[in-house]
């Protein structure tokens, strides 16, 4: 829950940067009703109120910085900062997460986190004083956004390893917060492409396909869904991403679907 809510303050802040509105709402959103969950944690005395303080304080000034950034109120020095806190937190997680999603078959260790730590506050130390090429220093700016992208990514493989691991588990899924997620990342997709953000659309993209219909086919191969709902949705994903290609095909001019998507990976 915690990597969601980091997740969902690193999006934030790409998006209040970009000055997409929608996606920020939608990140806030995210931001709040995770942190309303894990309120309700602290309050049942399941989280350590230490835990809880700090995380009450990372959230309420995450809020607040994006907000006065969103608005053009914030020094760049002060959002410097928070972008260098969000990119190592975010490199820090990002493989503690993918590592403990095989545990037990390798073994238990912060070893993953603590050296991607080291490696993220050197990299942001390099960039800031001037040691890395410019190249470089876009690279590091970059990379809360990504991070935060690919703790996403990470959570469908997740699931869809337990799924594998333990197929009880797929009784316990719902269909229809599978369908939500489908449409939710759907939804996203055609902004993304036509304003061609690859970092958007391959997060929206991966999470629409593999953690909304591809969770469907894992229920519908364990015969939790109908045959019936199962192409229902695979066919309505289907007919809208086909729709996104073409309409984003005939705003931007271009004779071919195939010419939007080289110019969302390598530009125009």
């Amino acid at each position: 829950m915690l990597t969601g809510l980091l997740g969902n303050l690193s999006l934030l802040s790409y998006f209040a940067k970009k000055k997409e509105t929608e996606a920020v709402v939608v990140q806030t959103l995210g931001v709040i009703s995770t942190y309303v969950v894990i309120a309700q944690l602290a309050m049942a005395e399941s989280m350590p109120l230490p835990h809880f303080a700090v995380t009450s304080a990372v959230v309420i000034s995450g809020l607040f910085l994006n907000f006065l950034n969103y608005f053009g109120w914030l020094s760049e020095g002060v959002w410097r900062a928070w972008e260098d806190f969000i990119t190592i937190g975010g490199l820090s997680v990002l493989p503690q997460v993918m590592w403990s999603t095989f545990v037990p078959f390798v073994p238990s260790s912060i070893l993953p986190g603590m050296i991607a730590g080291i490696v993220a506050v050197a990299a942001v130390f390099m960039a800031r004083a001037g040691k890395l090429s410019e190249q470089g220093t876009k690279l590091v700016q970059s990379t809360s956004g990504w991070t935060a992208t690919l703790l996403f990514m990470w959570m469908p493989v997740a699931q869809m390893w337990t799924n594998y691991l333990n197929p009880d588990n797929i009784k316990g899924l719902s269909a229809f917060t599978m369908l939500l997620s489908m449409l939710g990342n759907g939804l996203m997709i055609p902004r993304a492409l036509f304003i061609r953000d690859l970092m958007w659309f391959t997060g929206s993209a991966w999470a629409s396909f593999l953690h909304g219909w591809g969770n469907l086919l894992c229920m519908y191969c364990f015969r939790s869904i109908s045959k019936g709902f199962f192409l229902a949705a695979t066919l309505g994903f289907s007919m809208w991403i086909g729709l996104t290609l073409w309409r984003d095909t005939i705003a931007c001019g271009n004779r071919s679907p195939m010419k939007s998507l080289r110019e969302l990976v390598f530009g125009p």
